[in-house]
């Protein structure tokens, strides 16, 4: 099964192009799942029809409605996920309640708090994976900064849970039962341990998810300046969290004959920027798909193929075959010639001032822009101290000596 994340500068058309990709996909004769997680009117108007609101029932989305032919779409129900992960805590917590005389909060009780939809959304991706009955998901993601955050999620929280609750700790589990006994409640550190192991488990089938070769990132926007710079940062960032870019699509393009002079100069600045970003992305073997504006809002069916015909053309479309693509991040061994391994990380991009490089034990803390990422260094480069970094054609390339206190020694 094939997952498509659909993300983009936000007002740049990512839900038409994410209708108009999986409808694309559905006239090619898969089954696709088209996850919206859009709360607003949008994805309905788009479609030509209302998509069910979160009700709050505690599934991952809500129930899927067939748009077209072999097309399904749903919402990522954000408040149900919430509920049903706060209600699970509450259980799983209840003895610690008793033992504190704290009262548990009544459903009716509980509203969402700020940050639950990253959360839901993931969650919404890994059901949508395993679910079964789809060949493509087609998602149409938020604005392409959050969305890269949103990525880096479950790997910063399986981090951060080993550090703050290291399996190493449950040493004493074993006297845990006669504490209990002792004490007369259950000890509430079995059950934190076994919520977070719980918790791992579930992120990091969310992380295979992402990190699989079938799921790719297409990004979408309005051909501007603004959006240069916008995707030449989310681009660095994406490529910093592992994520293939299987197309870009420029929306809304207008016509360059037209007579209006206002029309003729936003066409040309919009010219201006599809060279630019064309030249970034072909240059790393990224198909570009344009895609005109339709001299209204795509409304319906009807302007959705109009705009998947040309979707379809696309050689990385939705319905390709993901192929097994290798490791980017590659160690090269310069040793004989210049006693050098270095380790090289691609990230289109991003720009020189904007980098940033600490080690940390046997990490390495690399900063793009506004996003971080924690890499553990491999294995032969733990032997090693940083020399040096720089970056070349688009790459980060870190240069590490022996040393020689660590190295393994030839006789």
């Amino acid at each position: 099964m094939r997952t498509v994340l659909v993300t983009g500068p936000g007002g740049g058309g990512r839900t038409t192009a994410a209708a108009a990709a999986a409808l694309a996909a559905a006239r090619q004769g898969r089954r696709v799942l088209l996850l919206s997680c859009d709360r607003g009117p949008a994805p309905g108007a788009v479609l030509g029809g209302p998509l069910p609101a979160d009700g709050g029932a505690g599934g991952p989305w809500t129930p899927p409605v067939e748009a077209a032919p072999g097309m399904w779409a749903a919402r990522v129900a954000t408040d149900g996920h919430f509920r049903a992960v706060a209600r699970d805590l509450q259980d799983r917590g209840a003895s610690l309640f008793d033992l504190l005389g704290a009262a548990p909060l009544d459903a009716d009780e509980l509203t969402e708090v700020p940050g639950a939809e990253p959360l839901a959304i993931l969650a919404a991706l890994r059901a949508a994976h395993a679910d079964g009955r789809w060949d493509l998901v087609v998602a149409d993601m938020p604005p392409v900064h959050d969305t890269v955050r949103l990525l880096a999620l479950p790997e910063q929280l399986r981090r951060y849970l080993r550090r703050l609750l290291p399996p190493e700790r449950q040493a004493a589990r074993a006297l845990r039962p006669m504490l209990a006994q002792l004490a007369g409640v259950p000890m509430p550190a079995a059950r934190l341990y076994e919520t977070a192991e719980r918790w791992q488990q579930e992120l990091a089938a969310v992380q295979t998810v992402l990190e699989s070769a079938a799921t790719t990132v297409r990004l979408v926007a309005e051909p501007l300046p603004a959006a240069v710079e916008i995707l030449r940062e989310a681009r660095a960032g994406l490529a910093l969290q592992g994520c293939h870019v299987d197309a870009l699509v420029l929306n809304r393009l207008l016509p360059d004959d037209s007579a209006d002079p206002w029309l003729t100069a936003l066409a040309a600045e919009q010219r201006l920027a599809c060279k630019t970003l064309r030249d970034d992305f072909t240059a790393d073997a990224v198909p570009v798909c344009e895609l005109p504006h339709l001299g209204r809002s795509p409304r319906g069916m009807a302007d959705l193929t109009e705009l998947a015909q040309r979707a379809a053309g696309d050689a990385y479309g939705p319905g390709a075959v993901a192929e097994p693509r290798p490791d980017p991040w590659s160690v090269e061994d310069r040793l004989k010639d210049d006693g050098l391994l270095v380790w090289r990380l691609p990230l289109p991009g991003a720009e020189r001032d904007a980098l940033g490089l600490v080690r940390r034990g046997d990490e390495l803390v690399v900063a793009v822009g506004p996003f971080r990422r924690v890499l553990p260094l491999p294995s032969a480069l733990r032997r090693c101290s940083v020399a040096g970094a720089g970056l070349q054609d688009g790459a980060l390339c870190v240069r590490f000596i022996p040393d020689p206190d660590l190295w393994p020694r030839t006789s």
